[in-house]
């Protein structure tokens, strides 16, 4: 935090301005009238916000446009022993098919909530798919969860029909729903079979009313308490999370100067997802990204992610995209095997939420010399978007996380809740589109959520520098470990849940590849000895392994402030560990 009175004589809010680098004319074919990314500024929930003038009504919009103008091209290559490729008109008749038997066989339809647990796989993108045609809502449930965490779940959605398979599927017949009768999960084989039953080559979606700002889907993200919350994203906020994506790389390949690398002739578009569906991150490019550009998905064969493995698929399905986090990014550079797989076609690095460290720029452009490296800012409550960072302003401000995306706005405000000037630190807010509807069923951490305006609350620290904004700590002590959002809390609650444990605290510790680590201070009970082989036993009987901490350590105390608080910054400033 600073120490000098906040300035309200200019408070700064960051728009998108990256197009006005481009010529006159290239800007008026890109976002003038008529043109694919013509902007104007409508009511969207009660409230002005910029919008795309020439977009789709809602997500089935989305297949049905890309079956239509690439029917034969790749969607979706799905990895392993026999790998299998759907196009784009295969996709749209499937999910078709898939749509009808949840319609006569399930009962689904507008409004109904379909939940899904499950690796990514083929059935699952075709029930995501089928659901929304007919209006429903996709309640994405983590596939690492435990049963009670998917029971959950599925008590604050209210599924009308829950869906599985492999693992994640055995751990929903666990849950006490399952149990007691009040649930009977339906493996997504089982409605694979179904659908080929009725399955027509010539099949189209069903004709729903939808509505732009209808829900489609329920992402669930941790929050101050050790129960996750359901962020309810609109047609509209994915269909906007496509538009402000492809307008940015458009004009960041366009104002490069030749600098970047560039597709070669005949190869298609293609990048790896090796993000789970029930991640924004996942499901946002595979409904939106990929069929608005025509481009393909590859999916790795379901398991953990291995630098070895994608780096093979980027020479046998000649990726020219990589998307993931500086982690990622870190173990494939520095693989033993890099130079044996065909790098160079690839054209575009994406990542989010992390700064690229100095080394790593400087390793792309050793081993991967003309790559554009691209960077944001963006969580589920805003379907990923909110600063957008690549080019001049990788170069300038490599620490920041970019300006605003385009159709957001990005304001820091103080504790008053009004915005603050250049070099301020306060809470980070986003407005647009993009921000969600709100948590389902949840209407006080929704109006907790938002300013006046429809402002997004990130709970984030940070401060607006040259038109690009810094964060500078997370508010609500967030762990991001491999791209995965830890909430030390959840640990919290449940160390102290052992017989043994007194009191604990969690905190992110630095991790060079993961970029942080999982760090418990374990105070225990007079006379008790726990180790720490059993609280992490402990600790994964109710959450996921990621969550398990990686290290512990006893202490006879924790620091407390005259209220009793745990006093985290103590801990986080010791020797060692930063």
């Amino acid at each position: 935090m600073t120490d000098t009175l906040p300035d309200r004589s200019n408070p700064v809010t960051l728009r998108w301005t990256a197009d006005r680098a481009l010529s006159q004319d290239v800007r008026n074919t890109l976002c003038g009238p008529g043109g694919p990314f013509e902007r104007t500024v409508e009511e969207v929930l009660g409230f002005p916000a910029e919008v795309f003038v020439q977009r789709l009504p809602h997500l089935p919009a989305v297949l049905i446009r890309a079956a239509d103008r690439h029917p034969d091209a790749g969607y979706c290559v799905f990895d392993g022993p026999e790998p299998e490729t759907l196009t784009y008109a295969e996709a749209l008749s499937w999910a078709a098919a898939y749509a009808e038997v949840l319609r006569t066989d399930h009962g689904v339809g507008k409004g109904d909530r379909v939940a899904i647990a499950s690796p990514n796989g083929k059935e699952y993108l075709l029930a995501i798919w089928a659901t929304l045609s007919l209006g429903g809502i996709v309640a994405g449930l983590n596939g690492w969860w435990t049963p009670a965490e998917l029971e959950h779940g599925i008590e604050l959605t209210e599924p009308s029909l829950v869906l599985g398979s492999a693992r994640p599927l055995e751990r929903l017949a666990q849950t006490k729903a399952a149990e007691e009768g009040r649930l009977v999960p339906v493996a997504l084989q089982d409605l694979h079979r179904a659908a080929a039953a009725v399955h027509d080559p010539a099949g189209r979606l069903p004709e729903t009313d939808i509505h732009e700002d209808d829900p489609a889907a329920i992402l669930f993200t941790s929050g101050t308490t050790s129960r996750p919350k359901g962020a309810t994203l609109s047609h509209r906020n994915f269909v906007h999370f496509g538009m402000f994506g492809a307008l940015g790389g458009t004009v960041a390949l366009l104002g490069g100067g030749g600098r970047y690398r560039q597709i070669p002739g005949g190869v298609q578009r293609t990048s790896v997802c090796s993000n789970p569906f029930f991640h924004v991150s996942g499901v946002g490019p595979t409904l939106v990204g990929t069929p608005m550009s025509g481009s393909r998905l590859v999916f790795p064969a379901p398991g953990r992610w291995d630098a070895g493995r994608v780096l093979e698929l980027t020479g046998r399905y000649k990726l020219t995209q990589w998307h993931g986090v500086p982690t990622h990014f870190w173990r494939m550079l520095t693989h033993p095997d890099f130079d044996e797989h065909g790098t160079d076609q690839v054209c575009v690095i994406g990542s989010g939420g992390s700064a690229f460290a100095p080394e790593l720029l400087r390793l792309f452009e050793e081993k991967m010399p003309g790559v554009q490296i691209t960077n944001g800012y963006g969580m589920t409550e805003t379907t990923g978007g909110g600063t957008f960072l690549n080019g001049a302003g990788m170069d300038g401000h490599p620490a920041s996380v970019g300006a605003a995306a385009p159709t957001m706005e990005v304001q820091v405000r103080g504790p008053d809740g009004e915005p603050l000037g250049e070099d301020q630190v306060g809470e980070v807010c986003i407005k647009g589109a993009g921000v969600f509807l709100g948590y389902w069923s949840d209407p006080e951490a929704t109006a907790a959520a938002f300013a006046d305006g429809r402002w997004y609350r990130t709970g984030d620290y940070g401060r607006i520098v040259d038109g690009v904004l810094y964060l500078e700590s997370r508010m609500r002590d967030l762990i991001i470990r491999g791209g995965e959002n830890i909430y030390p809390i959840e640990i919290e609650y449940r160390l102290v849940e052992h017989p043994g444990v007194a009191d604990a605290a969690v905190i992110g510790v630095p991790d060079r590849i993961l970029g942080q680590q999982v760090k418990a201070f374990v105070v225990p009970e007079p006379g008790a000895a726990p180790t720490e082989e059993e609280l992490r036993e402990w600790a994964g009987e109710s959450l996921a392994a990621f969550k398990v901490p990686a290290l512990i350590e006893f202490r006879d105390a924790l620091p407390y402030n005259a209220t009793g608080k745990v006093i985290k910054r103590r801990l986080e400033e010791e020797p060692g560990i930063s």
